[in-house]
């Protein structure tokens, strides 16, 4: 006979009686929107408007004397012990209780610590023994709180951060010696390199190469990994130990081996064998071969990186492959001291750029520079030649003309800027520049003539600049009394192109303007 589910067995609960009963859901029967809207403001203002302000906060209390203090600091005592006093008291009330008794008894609130400690749950938290150390050292009894460290790190000594700070407060008196102690002791429970790192930057700070040296030493040692031979092996190129740190690296390299693990200290060579097109590996490869490696392994590295070249001739993927070439070079002229490699460097270079596609300004500059440290002026001359012939760009010509300027030679110089006006008669730098050269020289006429083949152009980047330009030269020299046929409607009407229009002025020679200026002078 099937019994029912729902009929009540005496002692026993049904399933009716078990089951989740859920509130019936409230149908909305209206859903069309309030005709009057109550803002999240509003709902703030009537909360706060129906609050009981007759309730105020108990007045402040003001103690009088010492009976009515010492009143006080009973009731506060007592709420504190009631709270330590509790089953799930925990070490931040006794650490609270302690802090408002060091306000005014530090005996007492020594008494609270050494009573936390007695507890058993709490005997063995680090926490509650840093807080009491730091309540010693905050108050200036540094004996009570070496007892607190000595006590701490003996009952726990696999805790760093106890180590760390008894060795801290003992640098900051002043104490090295006992600090040094301190780590010695550390170091005596076998530490993780945390510690080791701790103890190493200790020395360090103070100098102590040698002693730095021992301890990593021991630290290679202790925890014969990668990252500790690495570290190690950066320390000895930092003092200039280059044979040193590359002993580390072979040395650790055959303890690897010997544990069956791949020997890879550093990641450049599987890198760069993945993707030989990675420019930034290079150069990370590069700065670490200069700081530990020898010359012929640096070069040789330098040679396989400037081998991998750039697939396709855009300017945008040999921009980074460009600098492998500069820092080849200067790493020949300045830390191999070979200015002769170095000058083949800068030659090569050039035979491997597609200057009929484009061309990098800053490699012609630089090796005319060397040129020039190298006494060598022709050569300079030659290179920046070549450049304004094969690839000309105005970084080229400025350089140039600023070397001849330096030099004196102002002929060069004009030459140099007829050269600029006619590879780029847009430019207004280069007219002005120009222009400025020859009021610097005095040759009020050539400037003129400047001035008037400038605004001649059918097309000017900056005309305004030329415009200002020109007023102040007619101030200086007096000549608004001149009739001109330059303004600034005519320079804003020339700086639009027409494509039909041919000028004829950029092909005038300087000389000849300015005989025709002088002529409608006249």
């Amino acid at each position: 006979m099937a019994t029912d589910p729902t009929r009540r067995t005496p002692g026993h609960l049904n399933q009716r009686d078990t089951e989740a009963r859920l509130p019936r859901a409230t149908r909305v029967k209206n859903k069309a929107p309030s005709p009057i809207q109550i803002t999240a403001e509003q709902i703030i203002r009537d909360a706060r408007g129906c609050q009981d302000r007759s309730i105020k906060p108990p007045p402040m209390s003001k103690i009088a004397d010492l009976d009515e203090l010492s009143e006080y600091r009973l009731g506060e005592r007592n709420l504190f012990e009631e709270k330590i006093g509790r089953a799930d008291c925990g070490v931040s009330a006794w650490v609270r209780y302690a802090r408002w008794e060091e306000q005014g008894d530090l005996a007492r609130s020594r008494s609270v610590y050494e009573r936390a400690l007695r507890v058993p749950a709490q005997h063995r938290d680090h926490t509650l023994w840093v807080k009491y150390a730091e309540f010693e050292m905050r108050n200036g009894s540094v004996s009570h709180a070496r007892n607190v460290w000595d006590r701490a790190v003996a009952l726990l000594p696999r805790v760093d951060q106890l180590w760390s700070k008894y060795a801290h407060m003992e640098e900051l008196l002043g104490a090295y010696a006992n600090a040094r102690q301190v780590f010695d002791r550390w170091m005596a429970w076998h530490p993780g390199t945390n510690g080791w790192d701790a103890y190493i930057m200790f020395e360090t700070r103070y100098g102590e190469t040698e002693r730095t040296r021992a301890i990593y030493e021991r630290l290679v040692d202790e925890h014969p990994l990668p990252d500790a031979f690495k570290r190690y092996a950066e320390f000895e190129t930092k003092y200039g130990e280059a044979e040193r740190a590359h002993r580390l690296y072979q040395r650790a390299a055959e303890l690897l081996v010997a544990d069956g693990k791949d020997p890879e200290i550093s990641p450049y060579e599987d890198a760069v064998r993945k993707n030989p097109l990675n420019y930034d590996v290079w150069f990370d490869y590069l700065a670490h071969e200069e700081s530990v490696g020898s010359k012929d392994s640096i070069r040789d590295v330098y040679e396989r990186a400037i081998a991998n070249v750039p697939p396709a001739e855009e300017k945008r993927y040999w921009q980074r492959y460009i600098y492998l070439w500069i820092n080849c070079a200067l790493y020949e002229e300045l830390d191999a001291q070979d200015m002769g490699r170095a000058r083949e460097v800068y030659r090569e270079c050039l035979k491997q750029i597609p200057h009929n596609k484009f061309t990098f300004s800053k490699v012609w500059i630089m090796a005319a520079q060397l040129e020039i440290r190298r006494k060598d002026l022709t050569a300079a001359r030659q290179l920046l030649g070549n450049a304004i012939g094969m690839s000309p760009k105005g970084k080229i010509f400025k350089k140039y003309i600023e070397i001849e300027m330096r030099l004196g030679n102002v002929d060069r110089c004009r030459t140099l800027y007829q050269k600029y006006i006619e590879w780029s008669p847009a430019n207004c730098y280069a007219w002005r520049k120009y222009a400025e050269l020859e009021r610097q020289l005095g040759e009020t006429d050539r400037a003129w003539s400047i001035y008037e083949l400038a605004v001649a152009q059918p097309a000017l980047d900056m005309p305004e600049f030329l415009l200002k330009d020109l007023a102040e030269f007619d101030a200086s020299a007096g000549l608004s009394g001149i009739d001109r046929e330059i303004n600034a409607p005519r320079i804003g009407k020339r700086n639009r192109p027409l494509p039909d229009e041919v000028s004829e002025a950029k092909h005038l020679k300087i000389l000849q303007a300015a005989h025709r200026w002088k002529n409608s002078k006249a």
